[in-house]
């Protein structure tokens, strides 16, 4: 199968008519085997693939879009490239589903992954079911000024309190956005810096169960 980014893939271990889809979105310097570590803890009903970010970093690994810090430690994202990423994604997508019979796709994103992953969810509600947003925050030039009042895709978020990437303010303050719109949201936070231990992804198997897909 050809799609527009290099990936990883793995298949169910069940089989069924439309095949829950499963879409690993990696952070910031990293590549499509990160996340992909998971893929066989993942994969009962899931068809798993981990895509590779379009932008190379001079030091290794792959970036959805450039970010830089301003002189008081925030961070700009480059939003042109952050969007073009976005479209990549959802070309994948329908290559995906010109493949296979699929049924149901949730997101699983870390990092700069979650953030796309959020971005996705808010603006295309009607393609996805669910996200897994690790150690993320919601970027509002990413997202529309109104979100408007329909469905939209349940979450589960994740963040270390102890996070020096993305603050956990950050992450909180996406939570209120995410309620005051009346999107479901599960947000846990841990006692951890930017990753994802073992008690994160132990709850996160647990949400996956309550959507039985595991």
């Amino acid at each position: 199968m050809e799609l527009p980014l290099e990936y990883n893939f793995l298949a169910p271990k069940q089989s069924s008519k439309e095949t829950p889809l499963l879409i690993m979105l990696h952070g910031y310097g990293s590549d499509e085997n990160d996340l992909f570590s998971f893929a066989d803890q993942l994969n009962e009903k899931f068809m798993v693939i981990s895509l590779k970010a379009p932008l190379p970093l001079p030091w290794g690994g792959n970036a959805w879009y450039e970010i830089t810090y301003s002189e008081n430690a925030e961070k700009w994202t480059n939003i042109p490239q952050a969007i073009e990423s976005r479209k990549l994604i959802i070309e994948c997508l329908e290559k995906i589903k010109e493949a296979f019979s699929i049924g149901d796709v949730y997101l699983l994103g870390f990092s700069q992954g979650a953030i796309l992953s959020y971005s996705l969810s808010i603006n295309y509600p009607e393609l996805f079911s669910g996200v897994l947003a690790l150690s993320g925050y919601i970027e509002p030039k990413l997202i529309p000024d109104k979100i408007e009042d329909q469905e939209y895709p349940e979450i589960f978020a994740s963040h270390g309190v102890q996070d020096p990437v993305i603050p956990v303010q950050w992450a909180r303050q996406s939570q209120q956005i995410l309620t005051k719109n009346n999107i479901s949201v599960s947000y846990n936070e841990y006692e951890m810096a930017h990753g994802i231990n073992p008690q994160c992804f132990n709850d996160m198997l647990e949400w996956l169960k309550t959507q039985n897909l595991l």
